[in-house]
């Protein structure tokens, strides 16, 4: 099978893992050897910045640069040799989350941000962004039932319905990679428009 780069996004209390474990499944069931990883995290470098950046107080630009050393240590590591092996990486969030949290949400310059990206990545893009797309307060009340907030968590509506528009531009600049899923249905709708959109790709 060929290797691909899939990556989910969405604000908090989307979703989203319950749905990579089930991809995962059905990819590994199709012939992939399926790497699953996650941002900020994936090494042991950068789960240590990402324990920084979910509960150290810290300005924009601080969390944009601590999760884009993260996601450099991730890409060298992790992401870049899986695929090059012949791998299928899914990842629970990526660059896209920095244009939504830390642009959208806190108001930060996207041009630095693209910079960043330009910098980092050197072209990586995922061959598929599944974005769970639901209102702000549908999150909140998922999120309240499901665990105890961490920094990013504890932020109003407001700045979620901000991230919601970020992703929302992120997938209108990039039409071809995004798949948005409505995630304010049940499991079961959830999955059966992600198996759509797998079946539409051939995948």
């Amino acid at each position: 099978m060929t290797a691909r780069f899939i990556t989910f996004e969405g604000i908090d209390g989307a979703g989203k893992s319950t749905h990579i474990a089930a991809l995962t499944e059905r990819l590994s069931a199709r012939g992939a050897v399926v790497v699953n990883t996650r941002e900020p995290g994936g090494t042991e470098l950068a789960e240590t910045l990402r324990g920084l950046f979910l509960h150290s107080g810290m300005d924009s630009l601080t969390e944009a640069l601590l999760v884009f050393a993260g996601r450099r240590d991730h890409l060298q590591r992790v992401i870049e040799p899986a695929l090059a092996a012949g791998q299928t990486v899914v990842c629970d969030r990526y660059t896209d989350a920095s244009f939504a949290y830390q642009g959208a949400g806190r108001g930060m310059d996207l041009a630095v941000l693209t910079t960043l990206e330009q910098w980092v990545q050197n072209g990586r893009q995922p061959d598929l962004t599944l974005w769970f797309d639901l209102p702000a307060e549908m999150a909140a009340a998922r999120r309240a039932a499901a665990r105890e907030a961490d920094r990013f968590e504890q932020q109003d509506l407001e700045f979620f319905e901000r991230v919601r528009a970020g992703y929302a531009a992120r997938a209108a600049g990039a039409p071809q990679r995004f798949a948005r899923i409505d995630a304010s249905v049940s499991v079961a709708e959830v999955a059966a428009q992600i198996s759509a959109v797998m079946e539409s790709r051939g995948w």
